[in-house]
């Protein structure tokens, strides 16, 4: 690895840095350098540093290892971090013997350095080494270290090196112990000439040393006795090792018999323990095949023998069967497939799964087939009545065989799906008569509730039968049936005839729709509701059967989500279009049991198609009481389940519902357009107006809180749209009764009935027929008043257009023409008795122009009434200003003129 060196300075630099590290950091803290190494981070980018090991001058003394760096902002040292010895563990010098300059010391944390030189590396550890064992004498591991470096500590009283070059000063400061002050102090006491006289003194101390080195040789050579006694107390012991080592060695060789011994009891014991250990799992394995794979005999018994006829029988077969299915089931550990005796249970298990497989199968499609039978002969009763049989009790029959369907289904899918398939097949044939007899008593007692009940009463029972049938009032749904004929019959009809066509809402039912009355219509409507009614509960009872019985789980949507086939686009027109995500997240099983209700129900829908088209054709209204019952059982059963077969199939049918019903308003807006007027009598109240009180007055008492109100908001629009345009077409074609009149009673009428019947969606049409009604009022007031004083108005138009032409008011006497001569000739003309006259005639003609069915005569002559008077006041303003100071009056006053228009009304 390439190590990066710090800078290596020289003796001389180093020793200059040490004493500016002494001077400037040191001294101020009352510390002593004694080594200093010259370092940086191993690993790292070189940046220099110093390690300085110190000593405090105070006592007690503190040894610190000190990091020192050189200032980035100039050339002076800093203080970065201290480190006290107490807390270095280890000092790895990294090799003892190759040389290399890394070296760790271990406080907190491990600290790596790298020196510049292996010389201050070597003298910083051993200086570490010197202060540890002066002052610290702490267990400080020194790994890695060369022994050289690790010197003995030399004996107090002599001089030892601390660190290298720092030896005089470490020496001079070296303390005394109390004995060795006590001994100096006398030594200079017996000799005070010691410090005049220095050479006697040391004579002194060298003869006094001769004397106590004589003593030590005395003192040697009197010991040599007492140490060859120790040597001969040391060879007996010698000896007497020798005889233990003997010893030691015999107990050796019986103890290693006794090892083989035991070595051999080990063995023999590990092999028993193994041994052991293969029993108890074999022993394990042995019981969980026999638990597990043992079926009891009499599960066998019931799965051969059992009998599916009885409660207690099912229940017993349905037990087994989960057992068996239990033992086929079981996770086998690795090997135990090859046992022949687990292979031959294995097949004994397949072969009873078979056997009561097939047997179940069998009885299953025998109870299908007895219910077939048992279902026919209830027919009978159920065919003179409108309701449906019941199918509940062969459900609670079946649905004890639920456990061992889901059974048969899990364990041999293609049996079950046999059964399926039988099921379907003999259901969908039992239901086909069943609902198809139901459908015909249903059109029998619809066609019985008309007078034409005698055309309807025998229906055809074959399909092909009811499929021409079917095509035959699809040929002709779309017709009014009595529409039509009221409509050319009101056309022709008299003044006096139509008067009683406005007695009651009842009998105007009567005599512009069908041969139906509203009674006849109400009877269809709970038949059809009847039909309804069965059919819900017969389809959600059987897709609930089926779902508990062959173990089919629904998956319902959320109640409120549009998952029809049936939806609402723009126009009112209605497409099936399915709903995407809905499709892709319905599940296999959930698509399952609706193409099992698909199959088994498949009449249904074609037979509610036939009995639409028949009610259709019966009156073409009875399409608002089916799109409003087929809207709330749609609704109803989107609620219960959007996907399902009878959401499907009703929401459909109700396509058919409502393009009935569009075609109905359709065919109402083109009789408006075909309707013809008698060119010899007056038109009076309109047919279609009419009709469409007639429809809007039953609609809204069908479609009181209906579900599908839009619908009937849209085709109100559609219906009073042609009927305004089509009422100012036939008042532009009117030649007996003025234009003004035809729309003046028209409106009125249809206002008449808006308000009425508080349409909201109709608000701004009922303003604009009031607003109709009122202007053709007008109109035909002002037009009638102008003939009975038109030479009057005459003048006075004369007179107002000089006026007009820049002729002063009180100049205009002065006019040839128009002077007060020619006035008073005026005047004249028109006595009380001759206006009286002419009021008179002109009530006449009003009243033949009128129809009475509105009752608008007393209106008209009132509004007459004040549009003359206010002439009057008009023409007495011209004569006043035109005609100043003349005493020109007309020939008959203002109360003559209530008088004349009162006794008129009153005499008529």
């Amino acid at each position: 690895m390439l190590l990066l060196l710090p800078i290596s300075y020289s003796s001389e630099k180093m020793t200059a840095i040490k004493h500016a590290l002494q001077r400037d950091i040191f001294t101020p803290n009352d510390e002593r350098l004694l080594s200093i190494v010259n370092v940086c981070k191993a690993g790292k980018k070189k940046r220099n540093c110093f390690l300085c090991a110190t000593v405090t001058t105070e006592r007690p003394v503190q040894v610190n290892v000190v990091k020192v760096k050189k200032s980035d902002k100039g050339d002076f040292y800093k203080r970065q971090t201290a480190w006290v010895l107490r807390d270095l563990a280890v000092v790895d010098a990294k090799d003892a013997i190759k040389e290399n300059p890394e070296f760790d010391l271990h406080f907190e944390k491990v600290y790596k350095w790298v020196a510049s030189s292996i010389a201050e590396k070597n003298t910083f550890i051993s200086c570490i080494w010197k202060l540890n064992q002066r002052y610290i004498r702490k267990k400080i591991d020194f790994i890695n270290v060369s022994s050289q470096l690790l010197e003995e500590s030399v004996p107090s009283g002599e001089n030892q090196n601390v660190a290298g070059g720092d030896e005089e000063v470490v020496d001079e400061y070296q303390e005394l112990n109390a004995r060795e002050e006590q001994d100096i102090e006398i030594m200079m006491e017996g000799c005070e000439y010691a410090i005049s006289n220095a050479e006697a003194f040391a004579d002194k101390l060298s003869r006094e040393l001769q004397v106590l080195d004589g003593a030590n040789i005395h003192s040697i050579m009197a010991s040599e006795k007492q140490v060859n006694i120790l040597m001969k107390l040391l060879d007996e012991a010698l000896k007497e090792v020798d005889q233990i080592e003997v010893k030691l060695s015999s107990y050796e060789e019986m103890l290693q018999s006794v090892k083989e011994q035991m070595d051999q009891i080990s063995e023999s014991n590990h092999l028993i323990h193994l041994s052991n250990t293969n029993n108890l799992k074999l022993l394990s394995e042995i019981e969980f095949l026999v638990n597990h794979m043992d079926l009891a005999k009499g599960h066998i018994k019931a799965l051969q023998e059992g009998d599916l006829s009885s409660s207690r029988g099912i229940e017993a077969c349905t037990n087994a069967a989960d057992a068996l299915l239990q033992c086929m089931s079981v996770t086998l550990q690795p090997g135990h497939e090859m046992l022949h005796a687990v292979k031959q249970q294995q097949q004994r298990f397949s072969d009873l799964r078979e056997q009561f497989a097939r047997r179940l199968a069998s009885h299953l499609n025998n109870v299908f087939v007895q219910q077939g039978h048992d279902q026919s002969s209830t027919l009978a009763q159920h065919s003179i009545e409108l309701t449906l049989p019941n199918h509940h009790p062969f459900h609670r029959d079946l649905l004890r065989y639920a456990k061992l369907m889901e059974w048969l289904k899990n364990t041999d899918y293609g049996k079950y799906e046999g059964l399926t398939t039988n099921y379907m097949d003999y259901l969908s044939r039992l239901y086909d008569r069943e609902i198809k007899d139901f459908f015909e008593v249903a059109k029998i007692k619809m066609t019985g509730a008309t007078k034409e009940g005698k055309k309807f009463a025998t229906l055809p029972r074959k399909e092909s039968a009811v499929k021409q049938e079917t095509e035959s009032l699809h040929g002709s749904s779309g017709k009014l049936t009595g529409s039509t004929s009221s409509l050319n019959k009101l056309s022709v009809q008299s003044s006096g005839n139509r008067r009683s066509q406005s007695s009651s809402l009842l009998d105007m039912g009567n005599m512009s729709a069908s041969d139906l009355d509203v009674a006849d219509r109400t009877k269809f409507d709970k038949i059809f509701e009847q039909v309804l009614s069965e059919l819900e509960p017969l389809c959600l009872a059987e897709q609930d059967f089926i779902s508990k019985f062959f173990k089919l789980q629904q998956h319902l949507s959320i109640p409120g989500t549009p998952m029809s086939d049936a939806e609402e686009v723009d126009g009112g027109t209605l497409s099936r279009a399915h709903n995407t995500a809905g499709l892709q997240s319905m599940t296999s099983e959930n698509h399952m049991i609706r193409q099992m209700m698909i199959k088994i129900f498949r009449c249904v829908e074609p037979e509610l198609n036939h009995l639409i088209a028949l009610g259709d054709k019966i009156d073409s209204f009875n399409s608002l009481y089916m799109l409003v019952k087929m809207s709330h059982h749609v609704w109803t059963a989107q609620n219960v389940d959007p996907t399902s077969f009878l959401s499907t199939t009703l929401g459909n049918v109700l396509v058919t519902v409502k393009r009935n019903f569009d075609k109905c308003i359709s065919n109402q807006i083109k009789q408006m357009e075909d309707v013809k007027i008698s060119k010899k009598s007056k038109v009076g109240i309109l047919p279609f107006v009419a009709e469409f009180e007639e429809f809007a007055a039953l609609a809204e008492s069908i479609f009181r809180n209906a579900e599908r109100r839009g619908d009937l908001d849209k085709a109100y629009l559609k219906l009073i749209r042609g009927v305004f345009t089509n009422v100012e077409k036939v008042a532009n074609e009117s030649q007996k009764t003025p234009r003004d009149v035809v729309m003046m009673e028209n409106f009125h009428h249809i206002f008449a009935t808006l308000s009425r019947l508080k349409i909201s969606c109709l608000e701004a049409e009922k303003k604009e027929a009031k607003q109709k009604y009122t202007d053709h009022l007008q109109s035909y007031v002002i037009y009638s008043l102008g003939q009975p004083l038109e030479k009057l108005n005459h003048f006075f138009e004369g007179v107002e257009a000089r006026v007009a032409q820049g002729v002063r008011e009180e100049e205009v006497s002065y006019q040839l023409a128009f002077n007060k001569q020619e006035l008073r000739k005026v005047i004249k003309e028109y006595p009380g008795k001759e206006v009286k006259k002419g009021l008179d005639n002109l009530y006449k003609k009003v009243d033949k122009h009128l129809c009475e069915e509105e009752n608008l005569l007393q209106v008209v002559w009132h509004s007459m009434q004040d549009e003359f008077i206010r002439q009057y006041k008009h023409f007495e303003g011209l004569i006043a200003r035109c005609y100043p100071g003349s005493g020109i009056t007309m020939e008959f006053t203002i109360q003559d003129i209530l008088d004349y228009f009162s006794s008129i009304a009153q005499s008529h």
